[in-house]
């Protein structure tokens, strides 16, 4: 029976995926040009719900928004800087299969190599512009690349769906004559590759697949009363060793949300908000579920009341994990933030560091998944693990095994990426070889990869990559599964990771998932399952303590946006107290208005501001010029919303500053610096116009990542003007302006950072106030004034710090 509902279910996901592709196939590219830039809603879309009825109810709503946000990514493949150019192809065979028609193309190899499986591409008779009206076109999708010089191609020239509910396909002359030209022999077209569909396919499979998933009825009522709890303590023991380590290094609240993480609960949701040691949780969470015995179940009936999770026959795992993705290429939206090769001094360049190898009889007692949304932030949490250990039952410090699965790892954690390891195993099964033995490598690599992840203590995954075929088959089950980052998240790509068991961490109130579609957005596609669960009332675990940024920076975010829960950690103001806090506008929180000129270079869909340019660049050449320590160390940071302002950044301070000027200064996107913070970060708003239009910057998430960036000064440049029409930008430039540190700048800027200004904005320390007092009392002005002199200058005492500057923000 399990191999008969197998193959029906296989049969199944065969069906949803032939869904997927007459749908996407049906389309008219030139519509979806012409429809991208309307405003108005689209018809059959619904607003995404905290709670669903049910399996149909829930694929009702998030089926038509997957694919609204499938035609935006489509529309912004034609406007990629890196977009390819037409290329000539000749039709070599067609032929139907199963209402679809398989054309085999040849084309060049050059363009065979660049395209890879479920790319989308456009077939067309000729070439042709925006506006045009071409001979026949239609879209093709890559079914797999075949030998020298030829591709072969998924075509549906029946029409165009027009009702999801039906799938009845309307004829389209416009694709019968494109059939009716693919002459095998005779018909050359021309082709045009336009975005790849694997992550979106991964993300439409899994979301068809929620009747299959673990927890289903908890995902669709969004309550954790599905499950009932037999009791409120934890489902592990942690080793008293272990135990004492976590309560002296972890404050309250990081320790109730490993504790949570401990339980029974099938979803836990733990809340991070800015600096408050997120990453340093889960790696305590990872040392005590890996090195912890469970707890026997106790209930007043001798009997347990909590809903056993469901468990899966091989067959079915295989089922899922088929159905949940079977594709192994393409990158998701995110991973085109961060930069790659790391130059950004986010990853450590030149890391060496290799996992300690563990001996073969130690017993773990959990096998864990770790997921995030994107290769870079799953790297992230990657290089933390193998930077500080995981602690063992005894408190002793070490490596575990663990294995980086899927697409570019970055070179920092090469060491323990699949792809390397595999090759590590090859060489060592060469070395023992005997003469004319068995070379490694015509051993299978499947069953090398499957031993690995078998090994491995805890694996690392992107949630997209964690439905493929390459977790069907080992043979241990994941006992936890981690989503780091799960608020960054649409809910579908979410589901993938699902069929594990989740525990997700992140924070609803900082990067939200990245969708392109606005529509889409519009109707709550970039809701993270994460989110939808919190708004609904599920309980969330907030980690309170915030050890990264001065106080002053603090106070506004933890107000604004966590009703002031949050607290900062202890001596941390004197831990982020700098030099540059002597002037009143270099201190940890400051607003320069600046009433900039904002334009739109064409064809960018970006914004820049010159005049906030012009400012920033000659407010670090003067912190620059005057503290050497932030031009021997990239602790200063720019940060800004929009891609082309960063841009045009990076241009002028090249000129500037010379080539090696990102050696001292670390300029990115708000998105490129989650879960990063340097020492200062210089804050452009880009936004500055009369009617008060702010655009996605009014976004307040993105606003609380930018601001939070920094441990000891945030310096946020913007139009006060045009940013207060938003709620959360007139809280911000209020709060500025009662701590007295809001500045109007005007033209000339350099005017702003002259000598005599600078000194005006000094800030006296509490000495200096002291022999000021003196002065006026004593008469004895020079005497005193020189000790000043001396003070200032590192030779002074008297509860002066000679490394402070002679400052004091007390």
């Amino acid at each position: 029976m399990a191999v008969e509902r197998s193959a029906t279910a296989s049969a199944s996901s065969i069906s949803k995926l032939s869904r997927f592709q007459k749908i996407v196939l049906g389309w008219d590219y030139l519509r979806l040009l012409r429809e991208s830039g309307k405003k108005h809603g689209r018809e059959g879309l619904k607003q995404v719900k905290n709670t669903f009825d049910s399996v149909e109810d829930y694929i009702g709503v998030f089926e038509p928004l997957i694919l609204e946000e499938l035609k935006a990514q489509i529309v912004q493949g034609k406007d990629e800087e890196e977009a390819t150019d037409w290329q000539r192809g000749a039709v070599a065979t067609c032929r139907e299969a199963d209402e679809f028609h398989k054309l085999s193309l040849a084309v060049l190899d050059d363009f065979r190599e660049d395209v890879s499986e479920n790319d989308l591409l456009l077939l067309s008779m000729e070439k042709f512009q925006e506006g045009e009206a071409p001979k026949p076109y239609a879209f093709a999708l890559v079914d797999h690349r075949g030998g020298k010089e030829t591709l072969t191609v998924l075509t549906y020239f029946c029409g165009g769906v027009k009702q999801l509910d039906s799938m009845k396909a309307d004829s389209s002359p416009r694709l019968l004559k494109m059939l009716l030209s693919s002459k095998p022999g005779e018909s050359f077209v021309w082709i045009l590759k336009i975005c790849s569909l694997s992550t979106i396919m991964r993300e439409y499979t899994a979301m068809h697949s929620i009747a299959h998933l673990p927890f289903k009825d908890l995902i669709l009522s969004a309550s954790h009363k599905s499950y009932c709890s037999v009791s409120e303590g934890q489902a592990w023991n942690v080793p008293k060793p272990l135990m004492d380590h976590l309560e002296d290094c972890l404050n309250s609240s990081q320790l109730d949300a490993i504790n949570a993480g401990l339980s029974r609960k099938p979803f836990v949701l733990i809340q991070g908000p800015p600096g408050t040691g997120k990453t340093h949780t889960i790696i305590g969470l990872l040392s005590a579920i890996l090195h912890s015995s469970p707890t026997s179940i106790h209930s007043n009936g001798g009997t347990s009341c909590i809903k056993p999770r469901p468990v899966m026959s091989i067959e079915e795992r295989h089922t899922h994990w088929r159905k949940a993705s079977s594709w192994l290429t393409g990158l998701s939206p995110r991973d085109l933030i961060r930069p790659i090769d790391g130059d950004d001094g986010f990853y450590p360049v030149g890391n060496e560091l290799k996992p300690e190898i563990v001996k073969s009889d130690r017993k773990y007692r959990r096998h864990v998944l770790v997921c995030a949304p994107s290769n870079s932030a799953l790297d992230e949490i990657v290089l933390r693990v193998l930077h500080r250990g995981i602690h063992d039952e005894n408190n002793h410090v070490y490596t575990p095994k663990i294995v980086r699965v899927g697409l570019k790892p970055h070179h920092s954690v090469q060491a323990v990426s699949m792809d390397y390891l595999v090759e590590q195993k090859l060489a060592s099964m060469d070395r023992s070889a005997s003469p004319g033995g068995k070379s490694g490598e015509y051993v299978n690599r499947d069953k090398i990869r499957d031993t690995i992840i078998d090994e491995s203590a805890i694996v690392f995954s992107t949630l997209s990559f964690s439905g493929s075929a390459i977790f069907s088959r080992t043979r241990r089950i994941f006992d936890v599964v981690i989503i780091d980052e799960a608020a960054q998240a649409v809910e579908p790509a979410t589901l993938i990771s699902l069929a594990h068991g989740p525990k997700q961490i992140g924070d609803p109130l900082q990067l939200p998932a990245t969708v392109i579609s606005p529509t889409a957005e519009r109707f709550g596609y970039g809701t993270s399952l994460f989110k939808r669960l919190q708004e609904a009332g599920f309980p969330v675990h907030l980690l309170k303590t915030q050890y990264r940024m001065h106080p002053e920076i603090s106070i506004f975010p933890s107000k604004e946006f966590y009703a002031g829960s949050l607290e900062d950690g202890d001596l941390l103001r004197n831990s982020t107290r700098r030099l540059w806090h002597k002037y009143q506008c270099f201190g940890p929180f400051c607003f320069f208005d600046i009433d900039g000129a904002e334009s739109q270079p064409s064809g960018t869909g970006s914004w820049v501001n010159e005049d906030e340019i012009e400012f920033i660049v000659l407010m670090y050449h003067k912190l620059a010029s005057q503290y050497l320590t932030l031009k021997s160390s990239s602790q200063l940071a720019i940060i800004s919303p929009y891609r082309y302002q960063v841009k045009l950044l990076h241009e002028k301070f090249r000129t500037t500053f010379g080539e090696k000027y990102n050696q001292s200064v670390d300029i990115n996107t708000v998105d490129g610096f989650q879960g990063r913070e340097k020492d200062i970060a210089i804050f452009s708003c880009v936004r500055s116009n009369g009617e008060s239009r702010i655009g996605f910057v009014s976004d307040f998430r993105r606003m609380n990542v930018g601001i939070t960036r920094a441990r000891s000064s945030v310096l946020v440049v913007g139009s006060a003007s045009t940013l207060m029409e938003d709620d959360h930008w007139k809280n911000l430039v209020d709060s500025a302006k009662e701590r007295n540190c809001y500045f109007k700048v005007s033209k000339p800027y350099a005017s702003f950072f002259n000598d005599t200004n600078m000194e005006a904005l000094r800030v006296q320390s509490k000495m200096e106030k002291k022999i000021m007092e003196l002065n006026e009392f004593v008469g004895q002005t020079e005497l005193i004034t020189d000790h000043t002199d001396l003070v200032h200058e590192g030779i002074g005492n008297d509860g002066m710090d000679a490394d402070d500057g002679g400052f004091e923000d007390d």
